[in-house]
């Protein structure tokens, strides 16, 4: 495989992360842990389903214990933190705290050996904040104060799970991407015994909600994770590093699509600089370092 070819399969996550809110919001109120494993346990049979014609490629599942600890505590921690901030908060607010992680990674990345904190890092990171500032402030109703500030805790926390996740996964980039399925099977595991133990079962009532929890297994919570590491392998990282800093401007889109949000002059303003600061925070990988 290519490395235009990589970098096109992995463009192809972001297009599927860009759908999870929408879809999320669309399963209707099942509880989290129960949703994570639902979705989950689907997205954990796409890598066996690939190894019928690869019997090898189970053996990329004997990895040290820090892998399987970045791997489940990244999948099943921020997917649960996320479905939960889906469920306490307006989903379109919820969903752009949420993908300041682009932003994240650009920051936490630059703290790695041989990286520095530059000043166009501190700036995108400034108008990133200045968009969750303004996020919070359009929503300073008290019915924000009583109900939304749990879901919102929850999103923030999310994404800087998530950005933690991918540093490290750079650092683990000789993991095989078949490792993925594991991840996502013992994340189904996880999240079902914390659903026996904390919540009440609650099934979809009609079958666009089951629909919708078979696309997440299948995309966002599924294929998206392995073509994403076939991509920050095989692929331009720069390439897919500036793109991801549309994900939380499509995110915002398809809900408002699908009818789960309302656009407003707010909720595009705070768009704009939580994706407008991700884009000059990454300009090192938009245009290249200077020699």
């Amino acid at each position: 495989m290519t490395s235009s070819t990589a970098t096109l399969v992995g463009l192809a996550a972001i297009v599927m992360w860009s759908l999870l809110a929408a879809l999320t919001v669309a399963t209707g109120r099942i509880p989290p842990f129960q949703l994570l494993a639902m979705t989950f346990a689907i997205g954990a049979c796409i890598g066996p389903l690939t190894w019928l014609w690869r019997p090898g490629a189970i053996a990329a599942l004997r990895q040290p214990a820090l892998v399987w600890a970045v791997g489940v505590g990244g999948l099943f921690g921020y997917h649960a933190l996320y479905f939960l901030a889906l469920r306490l908060a307006p989903p379109a607010e919820a969903g752009l705290l949420n993908y300041l992680w682009p932003l994240l990674i650009v920051l936490l990345s630059s703290l790695l050996p041989g990286e520095r904190l530059a000043p166009h890092h501190i700036v995108g990171a400034v108008l990133g904040f200045a968009g969750t500032v303004l996020l919070l402030v359009g929503n300073s109703g008290s019915e924000f104060a009583a109900s939304y500030i749990p879901g919102f805790v929850a999103a923030f926390i999310a994404a800087f799970v998530w950005a933690g996740y991918s540093v490290m996964s750079r650092k683990l980039a000789a993991v095989p991407t078949d490792a993925v399925a594991g991840f996502c099977l013992v994340t189904a595991i996880l999240a079902t015994g914390m659903h026996l133990i904390l919540e009440v079962t609650v099934w979809p009532e009609t079958f666009g909600q089951w629909l919708a929890i078979i696309a997440l297994g299948v995309g966002p919570v599924g294929v998206a994770f392995f073509v994403w590491d076939i991509g920050m392998k095989r692929g331009d990282i720069r390439v897919l590093g500036a793109a991801s800093y549309a994900t939380p401007l499509l995110s915002t889109a398809f809900l408002i699509i699908a009818g789960f949000a309302k656009p407003t002059t707010t909720l595009a303003l705070a768009a704009a600089l939580i994706a407008g600061g991700g884009l000059i925070a990454a300009k090192d990988m938009v245009f290249g370092k200077k020699p």
